[in-house]
């Protein structure tokens, strides 16, 4: 059972994501405890890949209250904790031109705070409009066949 703790609601409007991966985030105990209490925010953050380790940056844990003095900076660079197939592969595809390392969703798995990562490429703004055109079809679809059921 997975336990959502923040979502990035603006990944799948402004990229197409074309692979995605389940990571582990490397914490310090008070990130964990806010993250229980799922004050996080994963809003204009990105991956990056250097000197052979994907690293999570710009993503924001508040700090956790109760922690007073041992508490963490809330925008620091956190390590992604992946298989070495994974990220050779990562390193390969986010070279390529137009590709971004996106966070996706920060969750509990069991007791393990997971990260999913997806690899996705920019949409441009007629890409936007088609998405929107198409969803907004497919909603007058569902309210045309639910109002002729109930006719």
């Amino acid at each position: 059972m997975q336990k959502i703790v923040c979502t990035n609601r603006t990944a799948f409007r402004d990229f197409h994501i074309e692979e995605k991966f389940e990571t582990g985030i490397e914490l310090k105990g008070s990130e964990v405890k806010s993250l229980r209490l799922s004050q996080a925010s994963l809003k204009e953050s990105f991956g990056m890949v250097r000197d052979g380790q994907v690293y999570l940056i710009n993503s924001y844990i508040a700090p956790y209250v109760e922690a007073n003095n041992f508490n963490h900076n809330p925008k620091r660079e956190r390590k992604l904790l992946m298989h070495r197939k994974e990220i050779n592969r990562l390193i390969i595809k986010s070279q390529a031109k137009g590709y971004t390392l996106v966070p996706l969703k920060i969750y509990f798995s069991k007791k393990y705070a997971k990260l999913e990562l997806g690899l996705g490429k920019g949409k441009k703004n007629i890409d936007k409009r088609e998405d929107m055109k198409r969803k907004d079809a497919e909603r007058e679809m569902e309210r045309a066949i639910k109002n002729k059921r109930y006719n």
